[in-house]
């Protein structure tokens, strides 16, 4: 039978799983000419976060041990909100913020302004799907990966020495 992880190996785990997930992001942004929106960008923000919050409680285990690996599944957590978000938008569940979708009306006003709403336009929107895989989005697999990690994050929190 295999030895369990130690802690620290945990949290240099759920690091690494984060950073892997970023790198993934970059590389369908980078390689697949697939430009981030902005509620993509947001979910990266929470994976750099988890980067940061792994290798510092590498660090410091074992001390305040609960507290880091409840931490950590929080940093997921967030990120999976913020992914079940951005599956919402995609899938029309919710309305995005005016920043990720397209504006439902011009109004009225003059020329300019008509130029400076499409000037400051985003040229991504967040309520479209660019790629899938089985059916789901990105977002979606964002949001089954946070999800899984927090899962572990909690149990080394259970089950840990």
């Amino acid at each position: 039978m295999a030895a369990m992880p130690s802690d620290r190996q945990i949290a240099l785990g759920l690091a690494a799983a984060s950073a892997g997930l970023l790198l993934g992001a970059f590389g369908f942004e980078y390689f697949a000419d697939l430009p981030p929106c902005p509620l993509c960008i947001g979910q990266r923000w929470a994976h750099a976060a988890a980067i940061a919050a792994g290798l510092i409680a590498a660090a410091i285990l074992p001390r305040r041990r609960g507290t880091i690996f409840l931490a950590l599944a929080a940093v997921f957590v967030v990120s999976a909100g913020l992914a079940l978000h951005h599956v919402g938008v995609e899938q029309g569940w919710w309305q995005g913020f005016s920043a990720c979708t397209a504006a439902g009306t011009l109004g009225a006003g003059s020329v300019a302004d008509l130029r400076a709403r499409l000037m400051a336009a985003p040229v991504v929107r967040c309520d479209e799907v660019p790629w899938a895989l089985f059916g789901i989005s990105l977002a979606g697999w964002n949001l089954l990966a946070s999800l899984g990690l927090a899962g572990i994050a909690l149990a080394a929190l259970r089950w840990g020495r």
